[in-house]
């Protein structure tokens, strides 16, 4: 985590009770019974819930709360047309110095969890930060994604995040 603090007194929401996995009657192990099929898990489509599970139980990088719990994201902040994702997301201060973090980390989480043939787009809300076209811009450019993936220090502190991704609610839920 970031040792100098951007915003030391965020506002702090409750994460939302809906869950895909929650609301979901069928089971996620397949019984005995069951074939796994390839096919039907890549023509499955995904839905905005489950875009929003994926995402909202990431840690932000300055405190121990999720993205979800801090309004960073939220389920009317994801949108799917197809096989394209939109995430957009609200830092928690006009000049945080964590936004571009942030982003990465809610980017690595969606390449690392979908399949390849969706496509990413994730950008901060208007207006909300000082340089929202320029981390916009970043995150969205494949080579600046990729070249960011190989840096270590910052890959240790995404992973920090993505400790908790998966886990619902807040941080306090997560341990």
């Amino acid at each position: 985590m970031s040792t100098q603090t951007w915003n030391a007194n965020p506002t702090i929401f409750t994460p939302s009770a809906q869950s895909y996995r929650q609301n979901k009657t069928e089971s996620l192990w397949l019984s005995h019974g069951d074939e796994d099929t390839d096919t039907e898990e890549e023509d499955s489509p995904i839905d905005e819930q489950e875009i929003f599970d994926l995402i909202r139980s990431i840690t932000d990088p300055e405190h121990p709360l999720t993205l979800e719990a801090l309004k960073v994201v939220s389920k009317e902040q994801v949108k799917v047309d197809g096989t394209r994702v939109f995430v957009e997301y609200t830092p928690t201060s006009p000049a945080c110095g964590m936004a571009n973090v942030i982003g990465l980390a809610i980017m690595v989480r969606l390449i690392r969890s979908l399949p390849q043939r969706y496509k990413v787009r994730i950008s901060m809300t208007p207006g909300s930060h000082q340089h929202v076209e320029q981390v916009t811009k970043q995150l969205n450019d494949k080579e600046r994604v990729a070249a960011a993936m190989e840096v270590d220090a910052l890959m240790e502190n995404i992973n920090q995040c993505l400790a908790t991704a998966g886990k619902r609610g807040s941080y306090d839920d997560a341990n």
